[in-house]
């Protein structure tokens, strides 16, 4: 009898224990020391801008213990910052903010570097494309342009665009074989450089995302003459005393038939845990979430798709081979 309260009692003490252990789960994973946010692009341009915002929505909504400190590696066309992902092994504590040169440095620079060397997170945008004219000029529409660009003859008008062989070029070129133009395409380190080179009439146009370029446009300095997207920017606020980004055709309204749209997303090491990377997804889940993150996105007319998980796999594997065919038709895949 004895013997048997005996296991009674410590059947029950094992029991609640085994209760009391499922009640109490392990911490989640989370930031020990500050995290390094790495940005594959120079100063003032799109990446930039987006990862600085982010920052400081992390920053001054307490999101995160420990600090986020932005950090340009642009070099290689963004291979620097790209390759020092890869190289950080199972470090939590660095994340990167990808463009599509995602894609396309690894393809015309002949850089050991995939997408699949780094650990997607999330999808937070995808980003526009404008065609942008000096507002001094007289071309009112993006035909009026580039019927001035045919009438000059090839390599008379200068497209200013981030980098080489990356999605500005990618662009200027599908717009060459739209239209039989030909331009001079010149590569600056990034957006806010090639904003600055259109309103000193040092180029005569630019293939510039929304907010690299929405300040000069505000100022009355530049022109956007159409995006290229299959449908205009829904946001219809006026940035100009005239329009909003909805007042932008797309151009394919306008007889210039090209679109592209590009990525901005996060990434980290190979080899880190599901629960470091789902840290993260929450993380961007609650950034997304602050009116800070909505006033960003209308401003710079985001195009507001998050994804994570095997959605943004999958979409990350047909952006690959989209990109890989755009760069083969554009000669621009290293030899």
């Amino acid at each position: 009898m004895k013997h048997s309260i005996k296991r009674t009692a410590l059947s029950t003490a094992i029991a609640l224990g085994i209760a009391g252990f499922a009640a109490s789960p392990a911490m989640a994973w989370e930031p020990t020391k500050p995290v390094e946010f790495v940005i594959p692009a120079g100063p003032g341009g799109g990446a930039d801008q987006m990862a600085r915002m982010i920052q400081g929505i992390i920053s001054k909504n307490n999101l995160m213990k420990q600090s986020m400190i932005p950090v340009n590696k642009s070099a290689g066309a963004g291979a620097e910052g790209f390759l020092s992902v890869k190289e950080a092994k199972g470090d939590p504590h660095k994340i990167v903010i990808s463009l599509s040169n995602l894609f396309t440095t690894p393809l015309a620079t002949g850089v050991p570097f995939s997408y699949k060397d780094m650990t997607p997170v999330a999808m937070l945008a995808l980003d526009q494309f404008v065609l942008w004219t000096n507002a001094d000029k007289p071309y009112k529409t993006a035909k009026e342009y580039i019927d001035a660009v045919k009438a000059a003859g090839p390599n008379k008008f200068k497209m200013a665009g981030t980098g080489s062989k990356q999605e500005d070029q990618i662009i200027t070129v599908a717009l060459e074989k739209a239209t039989g133009t030909k331009f001079i395409y010149v590569p600056f380190k990034g957006g806010g450089d090639v904003a600055v080179q259109l309103v000193g009439n040092h180029v005569d146009s630019s293939v510039n995302n929304p907010i690299e370029a929405v300040a000069q446009w505000r100022a009355g300095k530049l022109r956007a003459q159409c995006v290229f997207d299959d449908t205009r920017m829904p946001y219809k606020e006026k940035i100009t005393p005239t329009q909003s980004w909805n007042d932008v055709p797309t151009c394919k309204e306008v007889g210039v038939p090209t679109d592209y749209v590009m990525l901005r997303g996060i990434f980290m090491p190979p080899g880190v845990t599901q629960d470091q990377v789902n840290y993260y997804v929450d993380l961007f889940k609650k950034v997304i979430a602050t009116p800070e993150w909505k006033k960003f996105m209308a401003d710079g007319a985001f195009n507001q798709t998050f994804m994570s998980g095997k959605e943004f796999d999958k979409w990350l594997d047909a952006n690959a081979a989209l990109h890989r065919q755009l760069m083969q038709e554009a000669g621009f895949i290293a030899k």
